[in-house]
Order: structure tokens, then sequence, then C-alpha cells
């Protein structure tokens, strides 16, 4: 493959250009100016404390590896815009409040006593507060979570995003992971949509010490000193939409994934939790890529007569699943999924009623009904208004970029061995989703999860809550990168309890 070429063309769209290094001063906005480049142009004010001698001379290099066109290019040009949003806040002095420990949400209800408890040891006074019949809000999230930073920048510089167009092709991953971190020298990199495309470059990172953040739910699993993952995994989104619609609609589950990690292993997560609940798989496929006809798929799953879908496909080929689905007569049964609403807007994309009845236990869409949500949509749809959904995609990437800002702050520098041991220090973030924390020990955030579900006009209702479902399943397995780096990802397979279900 021939080296990719560099090219410093600011106003040149992504889908064009190989890689855009953002070097122009002023800020450009909108959708059209999808290579803009990032305010270097502020003063800083009210700098943070820091070591002198850990301030980067120059401006900050972020990598941005994403797909602006090919079979993903839906994906990557939302987290795209996103990251820039972010960076712009970033560079003019705003941050995300930091959170307390603990879930965030819309509120959360629940019966509270009349007084507050007493115990008094000394004077004998002990009570429990009475009577607990009330109910009350006992929670309220912040509503206004974009607060200023103290600073124009990082660390005295201002942030620069170098953002190379992969083209959904993981050899330009490798090629580009490599020229970031070998000639640009970025201080963090970004991007990847699909778990293929991670694997391809996550060797790379590891190889030259690079610090990778992932930003997009998957298959689980992955424990690497080097990478941390902002998506939720099974154990935040297989396991409650697996009892929920096993209790709902029945226990016969049919499969169908895409024919790569992400999709075998979620497959693999669902065969192993089903019987947990009273589940049974009773057929599953597994679907390459590149195939967008679906009408043996469809035969089979009539054939079968399940109670529910578990549908794990992948990319814009295996949209077209729901189209055929519906005109084959399926739109009725139910289905559940880890992507499809939240991050490839198929219920906006396409007409009802082709995703009727659709559940995914989510971590954002951009039907959040509050007002942290809504304020952020504002601002990115001030920024970039014809972009057609604000996918979780998007909002991982957002989350993630402040994130790195609030790690490098407190690291005082972004030596990426200390920026990492800040990222493992317990970080808390408020996010449009409500409160995220970064877990120490996996590299995975805790998130708010919600159960999205669709109905026949494609309305989106959240029909349950979850204020807070922790990364647990790979500490159960003693992992603890504080402590014992290392680089694997792990599978239910690795796991006894889990193992005895497949």
């Amino acid at each position: 493959m021939a080296d990719v070429e560099f090219r410093t063309t600011a106003q040149e769209d992504p889908r064009e250009d190989d890689v855009t290094a953002i070097k122009r001063r002023d800020f450009l906005t909108g959708a059209a100016s999808a290579g803009a480049v990032l305010s270097a142009s502020a003063v800083i004010s009210a700098p943070a404390i820091v070591n002198a001698q850990a301030i980067k001379q120059g401006p900050i290099k972020f990598g941005l590896i994403e797909d602006y066109s090919g079979i993903a290019a839906y994906q990557g040009l939302p987290k795209l815009h996103t990251t820039q949003l972010a960076i712009e806040e970033i560079n003019q002095g705003l941050t995300l409040k930091a959170g307390p420990s603990g879930p965030g949400g819309v509120g959360v209800l629940a019966e509270v006593a009349k007084k507050p408890p007493a115990e008094k040891i000394k004077q004998g006074v002990t009570n429990d507060g009475g009577s607990r019949k009330d109910q009350h809000l006992v929670f309220v999230e912040d509503d206004d979570i974009l607060v200023p930073s103290g600073e124009k920048g990082l660390l005295g510089q201002q942030i620069e995003l170098i953002f190379p167009d992969a083209q959904s092709d993981n050899r330009r991953y490798q090629s580009l992971a490599r020229r970031l971190i070998l000639e640009d020298k970025v201080d963090v990199i970004m991007g990847a949509g699909f778990s293929s495309s991670r694997e391809a470059i996550r060797p790379l990172m590891n190889e030259n010490k690079m610090l990778y953040i992932y930003n997009s739910q998957y298959e689980g699993g992955v424990a690497d000193k080097y990478t941390s993952s902002t998506g939720a995994v099974p154990e935040q989104q297989v396991i409650p939409v697996t009892r929920y619609l096993i209790d709902n609609f029945g226990p016969k589950i049919y499969i169908i994934a895409a024919d790569y990690n992400f999709g075998q292993l979620t497959a693999m997560w669902t065969r192993a939790v089903a019987p947990l609940f009273g589940g049974k798989v009773i057929g599953q496929e597994f679907i390459p890529l590149s195939v967008s006809q679906f009408s043996s798929t469809i035969a089979n799953i009539q054939k079968a007569k399940p109670d529910w879908l578990m549908v794990l496909l992948s990319g814009e080929n295996h949209t077209n699943y729901y189209p055929q689905a519906r005109s084959a007569g399926l739109s009725g049964i139910p289905m559940g999924c880890t992507t499809n609403m939240m991050q490839g807007y198929e219920h906006i994309r396409f007409s009802p009623p082709a995703l009727a009845n659709m559940h995914n236990a989510v971590e954002y869409m951009e039907e959040i009904p509050t007002a942290r949500n809504q304020a952020f949509a504002n601002r990115f749809r001030t920024k970039f208004p014809d972009e057609p959904y604000i996918n979780e995609l998007s909002q991982l990437s957002y989350v993630a970029t402040h994130l790195w800002a609030k790690a490098v702050r407190q690291a005082g520098t972004t030596d990426k061995e200390q920026v990492i041991k800040a990222l493992e220090s317990g970080l808390t973030l408020e996010a449009p989703e409500g409160t995220v924390f970064m877990d120490p020990a996996t590299h995975h955030l805790t998130h708010y999860i919600r159960l999205a579900r669709a109905d026949e006009q494609h309305n989106i209702s959240f029909v349950k809550e979850w204020p807070a479902i922790e990364p647990w399943w790979m500490r159960r397995l003693g992992v603890n990168l504080v402590s014992r780096p290392e680089s694997k990802q792990y599978t239910p397979a690795d796991d006894p309890y889990l193992k005895a279900y497949l």
C-alpha cells in the first residue's frame, strides 16, 4: 500500500482528504466544514496550577482516526463533529463539571422518612425518622454541566486536531496510526468504529506506548494498560436487554449477528446469559459485513418462530435488513440489540414500522429528555445544523475529549504515562447522558443506562432506567490494570461461570 500523504488544506472535506492537519487560527463552523480547524487564537486567562517544566512547547496534538467515507462514514462524521465541538470548548476555556461519585440521572424517587434519623448514644436517643410512606425526589442531576475551566486550552497551549480518514479500511487504520505516532508525535489517539478496526491498531498503541481511547459500545473484555474504552459493554447492555425481553416476550431467542469479533462475541454473551433468566437461543446466524440481502435469513427466522430476535448487525450494508424484514412481514416481532437506534439511528433513517418493537439498553440517544442533554444538543446543532442525528458515538467522543483534557490538567503534563495514571485516579464527569465514572481497574466507564424502545411510528420511549451500571465483569475475573498491567481481550469463555452456559 502506498504511503499516505498528509495535507494541510483545512477547507477540504475529509471524505476527499487522507489527513487534514489543523493549522489555521480561525475555527470554521458548520457541517460543511468537516475539516474545520480549532481556534488557536485564545489567550490564557487563568491557567491551572501545573509544573512549569511539564508545559509542552507548541500545540498539544490530538489524533483522531475515523471513517469519513466507506461503510462506516455515518458513524465517523458525527464523531469528528463532536470532537471538534469539545476541542473548541476546551480551547475557549470551558470544561464539563466533575461530578460526585455515584449515579446521575433525571432523579430518583424513594420512600423517605418524615424526619432525619437520630442516633445520640449518650442521650439514649435513637430513631429511624419515622414512617417511610411518602415518596420524594432524593437525587437530581445538574442541568448546566459546561463550566469555565480556568484556562483557555491546556497547560498554556491550544489543542491541534489531526484527523485522517481511514475510509473503513483496517490497513489504512494501521498506516495512519503509525504516521500519527511516529511523524506527527500526537499526545493522544482516539478513534475506530468497528471492533475490528480497534484491534487492527491496538497492538501499535501498545508497541509505542501510545495513549488510546476507543469511543464506541462494543463486545467488551479489552483489558489494556494503554487503552481506555468509553462505550457500554455487555454487562451494561446485553444483560439488561436480555432479561427484559425474556421477562416480557418469552424465552426463545434467535440471533443474527455481524460476522466479526463484535457480532461473534456479543452473540456469545447472549448465549451465556440467556439461561440465567430462563431463556434459550434456538438459532443463530453470522452475516459478513459485505452482505446486504437477507431473504434467506428472514426465511430462517420465520421458520424458527422465536419469541424475539437479538439483532447484532453492523455497518451500512446490514441496515438493509430492516426494510427487507418489514416487507417480508417481520415488523411485529420484538427485537433486542446493542447498537441500533443509538448508533445507526435507523429509526430516523428508515420509514416506520421497520424498527417497531426494537429495544436497546443505551447509554445515550439524542431523545434523552433531560435539560443537560437538550443543552448539549442545542450547542451541537448550532455548530452542525445539518447533522441528521446525534448518536451514541458522538456523545462518547465528546465526553472522552473532555475526560482526557481533565486528566491532562490533573497530571500537569501531556506525558502519556502520567495522563494514564490520572485517568486511573477515579475521574468522574458530568456528561450529557448523566454522570460517568472511569473505573481505574478496567479503564471502562460506569454509565447511566436506559432501555429505549421504538414504537410503530418509531417514537422513542425509555421503558426502564438504571442510573449507574458499573463495568464489573472484568473485575470479577481479577483484572486490575493499576496493579497488574496487561493487554488482552477476555471473552465469556474465560469466565468459568459463564462458560458453563455456552
